[in-house]
Order: structure tokens, then C-alpha cells, then sequence
């Protein structure tokens, strides 16, 4: 019986061409630069709410930055790039972003994504996230990429339902976060479902 081939992944190392160029953002590694821009949201509580860590103080911040700056390139499963999200009319860094090459040889890769509240409602998030997806699935030709979050983060939901994202999983209280046992949700796209995607918004324009 003929049996199908996996598109071939681009040869390792990986870099991407950054910036990565969206219509209002840049994507750039994170840079020793970046400290206090990148400090003065991770160490608010309300953002390290739903994150798997407490609000960072300015040793935590700096080994954030110190170790995030090193993510530029992907070398074998596991890897991911850690990402400044800078608006480029301004400048602003205005929060980070991950991709994590969960496995090459099932072609499976995850997003992740912070951002200052102060710059909540401009749609940068989802602006970002959607560069993260179109990097995995065009560039690096991921067969799946997912995103997990806290179950009880609901505006983290909505932003993964924007970008087209199904709801597969709801883990009850597998997390121990705040105090409280919580629920984990995982979110995912294919590739297949990127590309109906990309296909339904070019008829669109």
C-alpha cells in the first residue's frame, strides 16, 4: 500500500528573517535592552495571574531577559524563540511572544504569548499570535500547533478563538496555580484548517 509523505520541515538550524513584519508590529528577538520594557508588565500581578509564575522582581526579570535573548533559532525538538513585540510606529515593546517546536518528527509546535495590559484593545496579541501560526505552518511546515492556558483565563480564550483556534481539551484542576487547583484548556489548529483560513480571508478582500 502507497503510503503518503510529510512535507520535508526547512533544514536546521532555523532562523527566522527578523523582524518578522506584520501590518503594525515587529517581531525581534528580546535583547538585554529590553529589561525595563519587559519588567514593567511581568512584574504586575495581574498579568502573572494565569502564568505558570509568580510576578517577577528585578532579579527574575533580568534572568528572563538574559535567558529569552539567547532563543533566536531552532536547533531540534523542544527549542522555541522567544520574541519582542514591538509596535513599529512607536517603537513600543509592548509585550512577548513564544514558539515552541514541540517535535519535529510529528511536526507539532505551541504559541504563547504576554502582553502589558496598558496596550490591551489595539488587537496587538491576536496580531501577533497570527504571525507565530503563519510562521509554523508556512514556514516551518507544522502539521499542529496548540496553546494551553488556565481555565479560568477567558480573554486568553476569546484571542485563540479569533485566530480560528478549536477548544480540544479541558483538563479539570491538573494545575495548582494561586493557591487553587485549576483547570487547564488547550486550544489547536492544522494545517489544514490554516490554509481553509488564509483561503476564506483572501476572498474576503
Amino acid at each position: 500500500m502507497a503510503t503518503s509523505s510529510a512535507p520535508t520541515t526547512p533544514p536546521l538550524p532555523y532562523t527566522p528573517a527578523y523582524p518578522i513584519r506584520t501590518e503594525r508590529l515587529h517581531l525581534r528577538p528580546v535583547t538585554h535592552d529590553d529589561f525595563e520594557a519587559i519588567h514593567a508588565y511581568r512584574s504586575r500581578p495581574e498579568v502573572s495571574r494565569y502564568l505558570y509564575s509568580d510576578p517577577f522582581d528585578e532579579a527574575a526579570s533580568r534572568d528572563f531577559v538574559a535567558s529569552r535573548s539567547t532563543r533566536t533559532t531552532l536547533r531540534e525538538s523542544g527549542d522555541g524563540l522567544q520574541l519582542a513585540v514591538v509596535v513599529r510606529e512607536t517603537g513600543t515593546l509592548v509585550g512577548d511572544v513564544t514558539f515552541v517546536w514541540n517535535s519535529r518528527e510529528h511536526r507539532q509546535g505551541r504559541i504563547g504569548y504576554v502582553f502589558h495590559p496598558d496596550h490591551a484593545g489595539h488587537g496587538y496579541a491576536t496580531e501577533a499570535s497570527r504571525a507565530l501560526l503563519k510562521l509554523g505552518f508556512e514556514e516551518l511546515r507544522l502539521h499542529r500547533i496548540q496553546a494551553e492556558l488556565d481555565g479560568r483565563n477567558t480573554a486568553s480564550a476569546r484571542l485563540l478563538e479569533r485566530l480560528g483556534m478549536r477548544r480540544e481539551g479541558h483538563l479539570r484542576e491538573n494545575e495548582f496555580l494561586d493557591g487553587e487547583w485549576s483547570d487547564e484548556v488547550i486550544y489547536a489548529m492544522l494545517a489544514r484548517e490554516w490554509r481553509a483560513q488564509q483561503e476564506e480571508r483572501a476572498r474576503q478582500r
